[in-house]
Parts: structure tokens; sequence; C-alpha cells
């Protein structure tokens, strides 16, 4: 339900309001924030001097995400929860007392289409930030549109590093919080030595697991038996499996990405290849994708990421909470979901830390910027754009949940550069 239109004005109004937010505060999750919307609204001329869509009473914002297509079964958690985040923090106040409009554009897992409507979002729509993309190939697509055009893209999904823009904020992990950690703790936890690579055939799955060789093969003294790629939306992996059956490694690292999840996981156990008898690792299965894929092909097989849904905190009950009470008590929240709903707390921080919408201002109010309230736990934005976050492992249960096995002692410093794997 919209409250965009009861404003009420006057001392005894803005006072009930602010005691209704103070009483309401343990059941929001809120952000670390410098004001909380009620603040002595900025002029609008201050508040925006680059034409953006800002007026006295919103600000637009863009959303491009693939509501369509293969990439749907992963990108449609973010779009909910990019709304759900935009949602609550109307129900706030708004962003330097300025509701947020929301214009979405379906990039339809489809990269020349990213790059279109990204053109369309910014140049046409002017909106001051965008909430988008999903899949590096997508980034990578208009990546050179927001930095032509200076807008700002907060981008929800781990991926493989090797980038850093003025114009991007990660708020997913790059591959030393992730993939170099999972190896680790495969080597250490599993004492996996031989490792059969696998994924889908684009840019973040093929850099992912040049990364990994070059951790087993260098780093951990381990061995590369097979390594193999499938385009996205692939649906045949019986040569895959046969190879695998022949290599016979200690792990299986995986990073299937999409729609092939449910044909490759349901093709192992068809196979005989499961949790119980064979260590999988993965970097692209989430909540998100196991409604697809299904417990039952999945379980004792592991995922490497930062965010699960059974997080035990109270930040992440909150979240799960509204997240259900919004999309219905069946709804499932993945890793890239979660990253996805700080984009907007982050944006909301960085630009009342200004007192401006304009993006270079924005931009550099963003290092330093904390969210206390995040539902993985507490995350720091780095100089370089990426999150401090910690690192997790879970093993998929038979229901489809996920049980957290293994966590970062503390925060890994994000980097997106490491040094011996370029």
């Amino acid at each position: 339900m919209s409250h965009d239109h009861d404003d009420p004005t006057g001392a005894a109004a803005y006072n009930l309001r602010r005691r209704r937010l103070l009483q309401g505060m343990s059941a929001l999750p809120l952000a670390g924030l410098p004001t909380l919307g009620f603040a002595q609204k900025t002029p609008t001329a201050q508040a925006m001097t680059t034409g953006k869509a800002v007026t006295d009473t919103e600000v637009t914002v863009g959303q491009l995400h693939s509501a369509t297509g293969t990439m749907a079964i992963s990108e449609t958690g973010s779009i909910q929860a990019e709304q759900l985040a935009i949602d609550q923090i109307n129900a706030m106040g708004g962003v330097l007392g300025r509701k947020i409009k929301v214009i979405k554009e379906d990039g339809a897992s489809d990269w020349p289409t990213f790059a279109e409507k990204s053109r369309k979002l910014i140049i046409n729509d002017k909106v001051a930030c965008v909430f988008g993309c999903w899949t590096s190939a997508s980034r990578k697509a208009v990546l050179p549109v927001f930095e032509k055009e200076n807008n700002l893209l907060y981008y929800p999904t781990f991926y493989e590093g090797l980038e850093q823009s003025k114009n991007v904020i990660y708020t997913g992990q790059e591959a030393t919080q992730q993939i170099i950690y999972g190896l680790d703790w495969a080597a250490k936890e599993k004492s996996a030595k031989k490792f059969f690579l696998v994924g889908s055939d684009y840019i973040w799955p093929r850099t992912s697991m040049k990364i990994a060789r070059k951790h087993i093969e260098a780093f951990q003294k381990g061995k590369v038996a097979g390594e193999e790629y499938y385009p996205l939306g692939h649906t045949n992996f019986n040569s895959l499996i046969n190879k695998i059956k022949v290599a016979k490694p200690d792990c299986i690292f995986a990073a299937v990405v999409g729609g092939s999840n449910v044909a490759f996981y349901k093709q192992l156990k068809a196979a005989g290849i499961t949790g119980d008898k064979q260590f999988l690792l993965t970097l692209s299965v989430t909540e998100d994708e196991m409604l697809g894929v299904g417990g039952e092909n999945f379980a004792g097989f592991f995922s490497s990421m930062k965010y699960f849904q059974s997080l035990d905190n109270d930040n992440n009950r909150k979240f799960v909470e509204a997240f259900r009470a919004k999309y219905g008590p069946k709804a499932v929240i993945g890793d890239v979901t979660q990253a996805a709903y700080l984009g907007p707390w982050l944006w909301k921080a960085a630009v009342e830390k200004a007192g401006s919408f304009d993006v270079d201002k924005v931009v550099a109010a963003s290092p330093g910027i904390e969210l206390k309230s995040a539902p993985e736990g507490y995350v720091k934005v780095h100089q370089n754009h990426h999150l401090w976050s910690k690192a997790r492992i879970a093993q998929g249960l038979p229901d489809g949940t996920f049980k957290v096995v293994a966590e970062s002692a503390q925060l890994i410093e994000p980097n997106p550069f490491p040094k011996g794997y370029q």
C-alpha cells in the first residue's frame, strides 16, 4: 500500500510521525544513516544541479534487471528486494525528504538490450541512479553508458573482480571474497586436491575459473582434472557428466548460471552423482535458483556465498519477515537478492551524507558508508567501491534451504585486483 499522499504537515503531525517512526524503528531494518529523512529539506536547486529527475517531492531512479528470459530465475529476487528497500525508505519519508519513484526496465537476459535500456533510463528518463544488472555480461554492456553519461549503477551480484569504476557501487562479492575463500575451505576441510571446473560460457564463469585454476595450481599445488563451459540456457549435461565420472575429481567446482542449473543438478542426480558420494562446491546456486533446481537434487552439495536466508541474526529475521509479508510466506531470498536490497539503503545514506543527488557528490560521499542493518551483518563501502563483507559456505538441504557450515572470522577486505591472478 502506498503512503505517498498522506503527508500531514504542521508540528503536531511532525511529532506524531517522528514518535511513530521511533516506535517502529525496531520493526524496520534501518541503516546506520546520518539522517532519518525528516531533516530540513534541501532546496531542489541545491540538491540536483545536473538536470536529473528530481522535484521538490520526488526523485526518480531506474531499475534494470531481467524480468524475462533465462536469467529471470535469478534476477526476480533482485527486483523484489530493491522494491522492498525503496518502499521502506519511502515509508520513512524518502531521501532528502523526497519519495523515490521507480522506472522499471527489462533487460530480457540480452546484453544489447541492457545497454539500450540503460541509455533510455539515463538520457530520456534522467534517473538519479540505477539499481540493476546481474550477469557480468550485462554489467560490461552498460558500463560504457554509465561512464560516458556519468550516472551511478548499484550492482548486486558476486562477480569475478578485475574491475573498478567511479560509476559503479558493487554490493556483491568479488573473487577473493568468494572463489578463493571457497577453494581454501575445500582444501582445508574436505582435503580437495583434484578439481573439475564447469561453468556457463560467458565472462563471469570463464574469468572466475581462470582465477580458480591459478589458485588451485599455483597457490594450493592442486590439480585441475577438467574444465568445461556450456552456453547460457544449455540443458543437456550428459557428456559433461561422463567426463566427470572418468576424471573422479575430489571436487566439482561449478559456476553454471540461470535456468541451466535446473537441468545440471537433475541430471547429476539421475547419473548417481549426489552429495553423499561427491563433493561439489558452487558459486552460483542460491535460494533463488533452488526453487527451480529442487532441494532433493542439490542436497549435500555446497555453495560459497556471503548470505543465506537461514542466517541467524536480528537484521536478517526482520528482513525475511518484511520480504515474506510483501511477497508471500513461501518467498525465498538468495545471496544476490540480499545484496540488491543493500543498494537503495547505501544510496540513501550517501545522498544524505552529500546533501545532494548529484552523482559526483554521491560518489565522493560513498566510501566509508556503513550499513549496520544489513541482513548479512555489518557491511562498509571501501574506497574501491566494493563492500567489506564476510564469506560463508553452506550445505544444501533436501527441503531447499541451506545450513551454514563455515564463516570467515573477519570481514574480508575487497580486493578486485588480487596480485598474481590477472
